[in-house]
């Protein structure tokens, strides 16, 4: 048995440890296969990785995307608010274009009406002079009245050598019309319209002094008439009161006319009678002291009118020629 064992060891080849060429290429095409496997796999790997990175980018472009569209329509809402608002800025800038020129319209407007203003405050400022010049002219007027009743007044009281009555009241008076006031207790009785002894001396006294100064032409071109006024005290019904202060008035002329016959004859013309009853009280009141001061004689003098008219158709004819 040991010699079979060791003839069989002596017949079997020595064991040959290099590979063959098939088995080398078989391996490198193994290996090969291998390298192209994971190169495959690897490449598929690195496929998905680039589908899920390119998905990714994909998404982030369609959001960025979205993002640029919502911006866009932003952008062009911003551009529609820009263009309303440079629309409405336009607007508005026309709008103080016109106020602009509205205010210097207004300006010039103004500025005409100051001048005219001025002119027109020169014009009233030369319209009030004349005016006050005509006010003064025509207040003569009036002087010239009250300094004739004052003539007569002092004349009358220089004649009788005093100016009251014996019981302290003015013997003549001048009221706030101007007018020449004769007291009625030194002329009438109660309910009478004859004169009294006084009365007829102190109407002679008033003949004297108006025929005097009616002798002064300077005056006597002025005077259109000279009243006198007979008035009455509420006593009694009005046609008795009216009928009473006409006697009395008509019984004071004749009795001057009768006192100083001169007068008549040289100016009776200018004299004229009125009775105004109980209707022009100087005192409202219906005491005995009312009634007694209503119970009066008046004398008036009117101005001529001509003479008026010639003072204001002066101011008229300056005031044309001044223009």
């Amino acid at each position: 048995m040991k010699v079979r064992n060791r003839n069989f060891r002596k017949q079997e080849e020595e064991p040959n440890f290099w590979p063959s060429f098939t088995d080398v290429m078989s391996t490198i095409v193994l290996v090969l296969f291998f390298l192209i496997f994971l190169a495959y796999f690897q490449q598929i790997f690195s496929v998905s990785i680039w589908n899920q990175r390119l998905e990714q980018t994909k998404a982030e472009l369609a959001s960025t995307e979205d993002h640029l569209k919502k911006a866009g329509d932003e952008l062009e809402l911003k551009k529609l608010e820009i263009s309303e608002k440079e629309d409405a800025i336009r607007m508005i800038h026309n709008e103080a274009e016109k106020l602009q020129a509205e205010v210097e319209q207004g300006k010039r407007e103004l500025a005409i009406s100051i001048e005219k203003l001025l002119e027109q405050e020169k014009i009233i400022a030369d319209s009030n002079q004349e005016l006050s010049n005509l006010r003064a002219k025509l207040q003569n007027i009036s002087v010239l009245r009250l300094n004739i009743l004052k003539q007569v007044k002092e004349s009358i009281e220089s004649e009788i050598g005093t100016s009251t009555t014996p019981d302290g009241k003015p013997l003549v008076d001048i009221d706030n019309n101007a007018n020449l006031i004769i007291n009625n207790s030194l002329l009438f009785a109660k309910n009478e319209a004859v004169i009294s002894k006084e009365g007829e001396a102190l109407l002679s006294r008033f003949a004297v002094a108006f025929e005097k100064i009616l002798d002064d032409t300077s005056v006597r071109d002025y005077i259109d008439f000279i009243n006198i006024e007979g008035h009455a005290d509420i006593d009694g019904d009005y046609w008795k009161n009216y009928d009473l202060s006409c006697q009395r008035a008509y019984a004071v002329i004749n009795m001057m006319m009768k006192k100083n016959p001169t007068l008549e004859r040289k100016y009776g013309e200018y004299f004229a009678a009125t009775g105004f009853s109980e209707f022009r009280p100087i005192d409202p009141g219906t005491s005995a002291v009312a009634k007694a001061k209503n119970r009066r004689i008046e004398i008036s003098i009117t101005i001529k009118d001509t003479h008026v008219q010639k003072i204001i158709q002066e101011y008229l004819d300056e005031a044309i020629d001044n223009r």
